[in-house]
């Protein structure tokens, strides 16, 4: 019995083996045995070597990286030693005896900077050339050149300074507000005070406000976060996509310790291009205002977002009107909440201003809000912070809170060591007549520990504070810091006669 299957269980083993050597070879001519005509959009993923992927980087990091660095300069900046007086309140023998004095020596900082025009213009950060008495510029093939400072904006933390050469390598603006999430980017510098140096890596979030710029009150804050590495010496470098193009001027990083440890930010292009143009055209930013104050949402409690019922609406709650604003002539009201400006969603303050910012005084911009749960459209004409819609070419003096003052001039702040100022011309009838004994004459330096170096940096400071300001300043021939406090300042007692 056993011998007679032998031959039972030999032609089974032989049809199994010839069914599956003509499987393997000609399954491709047989549907049933095929995915060929499957509908499911598969992507294999593999630990081997493959030639299937989900995501790749995309192609042309190189020809944006070629032309990018060509346009991307190394800049140096000297700042010269000078003494100081302290500012210490609190210092007991100083207040006895005159403010003691600090010698503070010559100071050497970098950072990088964007040709945009091939005449040499030049952008990149306030906060790289801010103070400096030299400015010298490196290019990509290390031909050096002294540059001279055009106008600074503390506000965007951006500057345009200019060489002489010509005909050199430039870079285009590009459409920041085209960037997507996922996005990759290119930041071109000189970090740490290497060479030109070129490093890769995506949008991760846009319209960030990472409370960084310090340098003036009113400080606008949109940033492009990136995960593409800058460390010290990337600031005022570019922000490239992969056209090559210029879509922002990394400025900050978020770290622990001083050094890249993640993630890096972008002045967006679009207020770079117009702050820029304005730089150009009447020596400094014309910044335009709606005439509001708006809540930091990031800075209530749950209970009073659900009170004012920004809990589950996304906008821009607005917490006062100023009388001599455009969003008042508009109808807009304490309570209302901005969801559009332009057809453009802001959910955020950050997002509003980014908005603003791209704007003159005497434009029109359609605005979009929520009363009582109702949507309502508003044509509002943007002004400047004393009520006008005028373009102001040399803003040097101002009226003021009853006053008037004027910026320093350039005898009168080498004479003081300093690097800017307002002097108090008049003292008139204001509040600042009513609630100090403030004397003509007196230089203001500092209002709320923000140095005040241009009559614009005072308008800007009186328009961010309607509350308490610390005054701070000297009187020129008398030693020592004085300070002045002002008390519940409202919109409508900024221009008080």
């Amino acid at each position: 019995m056993k011998f007679k299957l032998i031959p039972v269980v030999i032609t089974a083993a032989l049809t199994s083996v010839l069914t599956l050597f003509i499987a393997s070879h000609y399954q491709h001519q047989f549907p049933v045995f095929s995915n060929a005509h499957s509908s499911l959009p598969v992507n294999y993923t593999s630990f081997g070597n493959t030639t299937v992927t989900a995501s790749t980087a995309p192609s042309g990091f190189e020809n944006a990286a070629e032309a990018a660095v060509k346009a991307v300069v190394h800049i140096k900046t000297t700042t010269n030693a000078r003494t100081v007086v302290g500012q210490d309140p609190n210092d007991i023998w100083g207040n006895i005896f005159g403010q003691r004095q600090y010698y503070i020596p010559q100071q050497m900082g970098s950072g990088s900077g964007v040709v945009i025009s091939p005449d040499g213009y030049i952008v990149t950060n306030n906060h790289v050339v801010a103070e400096a008495n030299e400015v010298t510029v490196t290019f990509n093939d290390r031909y050096t050149s002294i540059a001279k400072v055009i106008a600074t904006d503390p506000a965007t933390d951006i500057a345009l300074i200019k060489v002489s050469e010509k005909d050199l390598p430039y870079m285009e603006f590009g459409n920041s507000d085209d960037t997507r999430l996922g996005q990759w980017v290119l930041a071109v510098g000189y970090p740490l005070s290497l060479e030109a140096t070129v490093t890769a890596g995506i949008v991760s979030a846009k319209g960030r406000a990472i409370g960084v710029n310090h340098q003036t009150q009113g400080a606008i804050e949109s940033y492009i976060q990136t995960d593409a590495a800058v460390n010290p010496g990337n600031s005022g470098g570019a922000l490239v996509n992969t056209s090559g193009q210029l879509i922002g001027i990394n400025s900050a990083i978020a770290s622990p310790t001083g050094s890249y440890a993640g993630y890096s930010y972008a002045i967006p292009s679009n207020i770079v291009q117009k702050a820029v143009k304005d730089m150009i055209k009447y020596g400094s930013v014309q910044r335009a205002y709606m005439g509001i104050g708006y809540v930091d949402s990031k800075s209530l409690s749950p209970e009073k977002l659900s009170e004012l019922g920004l809990d589950k609406t996304a906008g821009v709650y607005v917490l006062n009107v100023m009388d001599n604003g455009g969003a008042a002539k508009a109808g807009l009201k304490k309570g209302d909440i901005i969801t559009q400006i332009n057809g453009v969603a802001v959910n955020t303050e950050p997002q509003l201003q980014e908005q603003i910012a791209r704007y003159h005084p005497g434009d029109n911009i359609s605005v979009s809000y929520l009363r009582n749960g109702t949507t309502h459209v508003a044509s509002v004409e943007l002004k400047t912070l004393n009520g006008t819609t005028s373009i102001v070419k040399d803003e040097t003096s101002a009226h003021i809170l009853g006053a008037s003052f004027r910026g320093l001039n350039d005898n009168e702040k080498n004479k003081y060591g300093i690097k800017g100022g307002i002097v108090v011309d008049e003292i008139g009838k204001g509040i600042l007549a009513k609630q100090t004994n403030i004397k003509k004459g007196f230089v203001i330096t500092n209002i709320n520990n923000i140095d005040v170096n241009t009559v614009k940096d005072l308008q800007m400071a009186m328009a961010s504070n309607n509350n308490n300001v610390q005054i701070m300043g000297f009187y020129p021939g008398v030693q020592g810091m004085y300070y002045y406090g002002l008390n519940n300042i409202g919109p409508d007692l900024q221009n008080e006669e």
